[in-house]
């Protein structure tokens, strides 16, 4: 019996071990669904604003829906994008520090990230102000520029708003705190309804009463944020109150180091699909080629919300146990999001295929339109796929504070890849519209290449030493300026 004890003893710990590998598994596929599943629902809701306003707004006649739509876009572009992107530079910061236990540092980041963005956001304003003698100078229609120029002008509130709501949202997701986030987020949308119906319809504002109205809605989701941070017992440990720490010029690099290349990574990859519309009314009978191109990028821009939520979830885990120093739990984590992203990829791949000769009818009636979109959709199936890996993938690079490589992947697959096979597949080889998103799933291909290999090379033991160098930087900046 001696004999085999030693052979027992080493099947008992490898059976050990595997369970406890299993165990470890099925707890990061419930952490991974509990972040993600608020997220995305956040995400679709944040979303819908701008679309329920627009919904609204198109009752109202032609112009005015193509004002409201092309002011929505050019403020995509030249405001939001730009906000989101420099505030996902507190992905890598707050889940770092919450990872670290360095709760304090949270409300400090939160803080400087909020007045860099206040100021950041006063150019773009100006910017907003001008909307109608900036679209009149691109060659725009006139009449459909001031429609645009109003409802712009309109929503500059909206643009401090939403800058304060995304530092918000991400000091809360790196604590793991999303149900609130989520919760007020469906107070916001459910109070943006009636409150539309009345500014479009009711008060005489016609258009511009969507636009003072997505302003309203905003800045009510920051309040209803901002007192819970305050009067939480959650972030008791996070939110100290007021730190004139946070406002030193001295600290201000540490922010901007990591904002910069995330709003440039962020920008990048947005921009492009505006750039894919503006290339459609090129085409051969534009206005065949816009409406469906449209149709598509509406109908992928609601899909992509369910890969947004898994990102956010990714960065929070990625960026949590780095600065908690557990590499392995990082190395599980990114691939869970992997198979998750590939699983939802495939899912929802299947039903847009099952649906394409349907899905036409919800946007137009005319024939020629549903016969185009149901040509188009399958690639939507692919080119979602896709993004869902990129998505991943790109918010393990933010959890690892890597936005400047993630910056450079960016420019290379869209700009250097992605545009000119659009180019050449739409208007040399004349495939048209299924061309230009050719061209886009061309990007993907590159990027997602990128990114795994970037990934897969990444030694997250000497991240963690990073993260921990980058947490404990900034607190020895911050007591040497107190």
């Amino acid at each position: 019996m001696s004999l085999h004890s030693p052979l027992i003893v080493e099947e008992t710990k490898q059976k050990n071990k595997k369970e406890e590998e299993r165990r470890e598994l099925v707890e990061e596929v419930k952490k991974q669904l509990w972040l993600s599943g608020p997220l995305i629902s956040v995400a679709f809701l944040n979303f819908g604003i701008n679309l329920i306003s627009v919904m609204f707004v198109g009752h109202l006649g032609e112009l005015p829906l193509s004002g409201a739509s092309m002011a929505t876009s050019f403020a995509a572009v030249t405001g939001f994008t730009l906000l989101q992107g420099m505030a996902s530079a507190l992905d890598t910061l707050c889940g770092q520090s919450y990872g670290a236990k360095q709760y304090r540092m949270l409300g400090v980041h939160m803080q400087r990230a909020m007045f860099i963005l206040m100021i950041v956001a006063i150019p773009l304003a100006v910017i907003w102000a001008n909307t109608k003698s900036i679209l009149i100078l691109l060659g725009q229609d006139p009449e459909i520029s001031i429609e645009a120029g109003n409802y712009a002008r309109l929503m500059v509130p909206s643009l401090f708003a939403y800058g304060l709501l995304q530092c918000l949202n991400r000091f809360l997701q790196a604590q793991n705190i999303v149900f609130p986030m989520m919760l007020s987020s469906v107070v916001t949308t459910l109070f943006h309804l009636p409150v539309c119906w009345f500014m479009v319809y009711k008060s005489g504002l016609g258009s511009g009463g969507a636009a003072i109205a997505n302003s309203i809605s905003y800045w009510l989701n920051v309040t209803i944020l901002i007192l819970y941070v305050k009067f939480s017992p959650l972030c008791k440990k996070t939110w100290n109150g007021f730190s004139k720490e946070a406002l030193a010029l001295t600290n201000i690099p540490i922010f901007m180091k990591l904002a910069i290349p995330s709003a440039i990574m962020v920008c990048l990859e947005l921009w492009s699909f505006e750039l894919m519309v503006l290339l459609s009314g090129l085409l051969p009978n534009p206005k065949l080629e816009t409406s469906v191109l449209s149709i598509c990028m509406n109908t992928a821009g609601a899909i992509w919300m369910i890969p947004l939520g898994l990102s956010g979830a990714t960065s929070i885990r990625v960026s949590n146990e780095l600065g908690a120093g557990h590499p392995r739990a990082v190395r599980l984590a990114v691939n869970v999001v992997v198979v998750i992203a590939i699983i939802e990829g495939i899912l929802v791949g299947a039903v847009i295929i099952l649906i394409r000769n349907i899905l036409g009818y919800a946007y137009s009636n005319e024939e020629e339109v549903v016969k185009y979109v149901a040509t188009m959709l399958p690639i939507i199936a692919v080119s979602n796929f896709l993004d869902g890996l990129q998505c991943v993938l790109s918010g393990t690079v933010r959890g690892v504070g890597r936005q400047n490589i993630g910056a450079y992947v960016n420019l290379g697959s869209y700009y250097l890849v992605g545009t000119p096979a659009a180019v050449v597949l739409a208007f040399v080889l004349h495939i048209g519209g299924k061309g230009l998103y050719l061209g886009f799933i061309c990007a993907l291909i590159v990027q997602v290449f990128s990114l795994t290999i970037i990934t897969v090379r990444t030694d997250w033991e000497k991240e963690a030493k990073k993260a921990t160098d980058r947490v404990y930087d900034s607190i020895t900046t911050e007591s040497l300026v107190s």
